[in-house]
């Protein structure tokens, strides 16, 4: 029998960590406004990362020519998305949400770069 990763994993489990003071009564709505602009441009921000990459990838594939682009960079810029991914998803007890989505996405589009570097290098 199989079991799934996030099977055993609790939320519970892990190291506790000193928490901050609760805000006052007085602050709650602000944080939650503050929290739910900051989710939100966040989203914005990366959902438009995600097309930012066309003109690049495409101008790699109009030119068959990738030397002017670092595949160490496109590499690290697609691990770091791609962890970002992992470590939302575990942290929403392994639920993809909307964050998690667009770092895999961000992920998906410099794998992409990746592939063409190395087409055009090879």
């Amino acid at each position: 029998m199989t079991t799934h990763l996030c099977a055993t994993h609790s939320m519970n489990t892990r190291p506790t960590r000193p928490q901050p003071a609760p805000p006052t009564a007085a602050l709650r709505p602000l944080r939650r406004i503050y929290l739910k602009a900051m989710v939100g441009a966040f989203a914005l921000l990366n959902s438009c990362r995600i097309l930012a990459y066309v003109p690049t990838l495409l101008a790699i594939y109009s030119s068959g020519d990738s030397s002017q682009h670092s595949l160490w960079t496109w590499c690290i810029w697609c691990g770091s998305n791609l962890t970002t991914a992992a470590w939302l998803y575990e942290n929403e007890g392994c639920r993809m949400n909307r964050v998690a989505a667009i770092s895999l996405g961000n992920a998906v589009m410099c794998a992409v770069g990746v592939a063409l570097i190395l087409a055009y290098r090879v």
